[in-house]
């Protein structure tokens, strides 16, 4: 047991002498289990019949038990640390763009504030002018003004007598009561969170300035893998998930000249690719991804874990070959938009939705998730609960509706390692951006 010594529980540490008999040791050791199982049993259900007295108990209760999860301890990147080196920062720039937003409008406050005061200021010189006037001619004008103003602050004191003090009750009250209602979330949950894709610094942009061409041209996709690989068949599957995409094998027999993946990218661009795929292989299983934006880069490296293929999923369905929809979640930082835009290049921008198909690509944790989906909206069965929002009611307006998904494959999980300006990093030439820099757990690149 945890927190033993020498095989023996912790419980045993209370008795006042060493039971030496191993039997009667494991009787007692059974004995004290119980009587705490009991004795938490028994908090328990006093705990519950308190809360169904005093359902504010059990609110109180819920809202200190948060659990503490990574995602909750994110740590992020200070703005102003390092601008040039944008690629390698940890900035949340939804987060970013709004503070600089309500900082432009702030200023914009206090300019108007300053033009305010110095109207007030005016109004105030041109007053005591006109009193100075009134003063002079003896018209009384002041008088009355004055008279009148007493007037409406008496008006106010009676008024007020009898309503301030039923008002400074209920503001003490207000006051007093404590806020039960579970803190309301200041963004969407992660999960659900979209990429917002106009948000890319414009670093990046004139850095990688062919991934950000507009429009956007329509994708021709090369898929081959490394040298004298197995994975054929995982190869052609990587063509039903890009959409015009081809597969060409790397090597044909052990004789044949092995090409590089510049002279494949060199091929590629001449043909009028737009990418180049590698799929890399260790031990006959995918491993790795390798994506070349063509003509000149740049090149992403992914690690490929939990590769499951489509008729390996249980109730999969067969893709129909239209263009799906692209879904992008969570993509946050400039290396997770880049990231974003690379994905973007690799699906045409306008899909059929007669297919409706969803390619989702969902990054937590600097782990992208890729899913495909087929998608079928239909009606409400009566076993089924309705939709609930974040607030604890009911959603109006789909009360009736469901949507069904059926997963198509294949499946799997990327994770970025390395951004090369060019394609194939060069002996002596300086990655643009590498993983495992930073050993903090609780900073995420993406």
């Amino acid at each position: 047991m945890p927190g033993s010594k020498n095989g023996r529980s912790s419980s045993f540490r209370s008795l006042p002498y060493k039971i030496s008999n191993k039997i009667k040791r494991q009787q007692v050791h059974v004995k004290q289990k119980k009587t705490l199982e009991s004795d938490k049993r028994a908090e328990r259900f006093r705990r519950k019949k308190e809360e169904d007295k005093n359902p504010q108990l059990r609110q109180i209760r819920r809202a200190k038990n948060v659990p503490q999860t990574i995602d909750r301890k994110r740590t992020w990147d200070e703005v102003d640390s390092d601008e040039d080196n944008v690629l390698g920062l940890a900035v949340d720039l939804e987060r970013l763009s709004k503070r600089q937003k309500v900082e432009e409008d702030f200023q914009i406050e206090e300019e108007g504030e300053t033009d305010f005061e110095a109207f007030e200021d005016d109004v105030e010189a041109e007053e005591a002018d006109a009193e100075e006037s009134s003063k002079r001619t003896g018209s009384g004008e002041g008088s009355i003004r004055e008279e009148a103003e007493d007037d409406h602050d008496s008006m106010l004191e009676f008024s007020g007598s009898g309503e301030s003090e039923d008002e400074e009750d209920s503001q003490t009250n207000s006051r007093n009561q404590i806020d039960l209602s579970p803190p309301r979330e200041t963004s969407p949950p992660v999960s659900t969170t979209s990429t917002n894709l106009a948000l890319t610094p414009e670093a990046l942009q004139s850095r990688f300035p062919s991934l950000f061409t507009t429009p956007t041209p329509t994708p021709k996709i090369l898929v081959t893998t490394s040298l004298s690989s197995t994975l054929h068949t995982q190869a052609r599957l990587l063509t039903d998930l890009f959409p015009n995409a081809v597969y060409v094998r790397r090597s044909a027999h052990s004789h044949a000249h092995k090409f590089s993946v510049r002279e494949i990218s060199r091929f590629a661009s001449n043909r009028n690719y737009t990418h180049a795929v590698i799929l890399m292989e260790d031990h006959k299983r995918p491993c790795g991804l390798d994506i070349v934006h063509l003509p000149n880069g740049p090149m992403f490296h992914f690690t490929i874990t939990n590769w499951v293929e489509g008729k390996k999923l249980p109730g999969h369905g067969n893709p129909t070959g239209h263009i799906p929809e692209l879904i992008l979640n969570n993509f946050r930082t400039p290396l997770g938009l880049l990231t974003a835009h690379l994905f973007r290049t690799l699906f045409p921008p306008s899909p059929e939705l007669v297919g409706r198909t969803v390619v989702t690509l969902h990054n937590q944790r600097d782990f992208i998730f890729v899913r495909r989906h087929r998608y079928v909206f239909r009606n409400k069965r009566e076993t089924e609960k309705s939709i609930v929002g974040n607030d604890g009611k009911t959603v109006k307006g789909v009360e009736d509706i469901r949507a069904g998904l059926q997963e198509l494959g294949p499946r799997f999980t990327l994770k970025l390692r390395r951004v090369d300006k060019g394609i194939q990093r060069n002996s002596g030439q300086e990655w643009e951006w590498k993983g495992k820099t930073d050993r903090v757990r609780t900073k995420f690149q993406m």
